[in-house]
């Protein structure tokens, strides 16, 4: 209930503010499930992608951390959002199973696949669990470019910029149908193949340069090919959470 009273709320204020503008809103779906899988510039990047869609509640799962705190936990349960803890591989399953309850109970579930918010502005390589859980689940995934949200509420701010002409964009592609792939949840190749599909779609859609590597939480130095991470060395719930 205080999730349709917080959008209700918050749409009109934030859409006027920052005169977002919305394109392909008609390829997320009015019903069933689905992911929706976008760049990550900036913490309110969970706010606009879910006050932007028409008559759907959208879940992340969110840091535990968020719920430790008063400043954020009242927020993140009155919204609906699901506390997840990441420390090691039993909490990373039960993100997993977590995010798979919510699909098949038909609802939208945001997952941003590079893992944390871009550090500099580019588009970072994809992780792989965001294609392991819509081949799970059996559900597409949408595509979504986020444009200037990093304007709003830079990375290392505390609060959103309130200064005129901050414009904010976001854009949602075609649905990716990952049933070519059905039962190939542990085939890398497939897994890679979808990723690597999911974030030419976004780079294609955000305009973002693009950077074949691994996201940090700070700006990063190239790494040499021998020296990158093995594709499935994944933690799937750094993948899904809000943040």
């Amino acid at each position: 209930m205080m999730y349709w009273v917080f959008k209700a709320i918050l749409k009109p204020t934030l859409l006027a503010l920052y005169r977002i503008r919305v394109e392909g809103l008609e390829h997320v779906p009015k019903k069933g499930p689905a992911i929706i899988a976008a760049n990550h510039l900036s913490f309110l990047d969970s706010f606009f992608i879910p006050l932007v869609i028409r008559r759907r509640k959208m879940t992340y799962l969110a840091k535990a951390d968020y719920f430790t705190s008063w400043k954020t936990a009242w927020f993140f349960r009155m919204v609906g959002q699901i506390p997840v803890e990441r420390d090691d591989k039993a909490k990373s399953q039960k993100a997993l199973e977590t995010g798979l309850q919510v699909l098949q109970e038909g609802n939208l579930l945001g997952i941003y696949p590079e893992g944390t918010r871009s550090p500099d502005g580019r588009l970072y390589r994809g992780r792989t669990g965001v294609a392991r859980l819509a081949l799970a689940a059996g559900v597409p995934i949408i595509p979504c470019g986020l444009i200037g949200t990093d304007e709003v509420m830079p990375k290392a701010a505390k609060f959103p910029r309130l200064r005129p002409g901050i414009r904010a964009k976001l854009r949602f592609g075609k649905p990716i149908d990952v049933s070519r792939f059905e039962g190939r949840e542990r085939d890398r190749l497939a897994l890679r193949s979808i990723t690597d599909e999911l974030m030419f779609e976004i780079m294609q859609l955000s305009g973002q340069d693009y950077r074949d590597e691994y996201a940090s939480r700070a700006a990063t130095i190239p790494l040499p090919e021998s020296a990158r991470p093995p594709e499935d060395e994944i933690v799937l719930s750094e993948e899904i959470l809000a943040g």
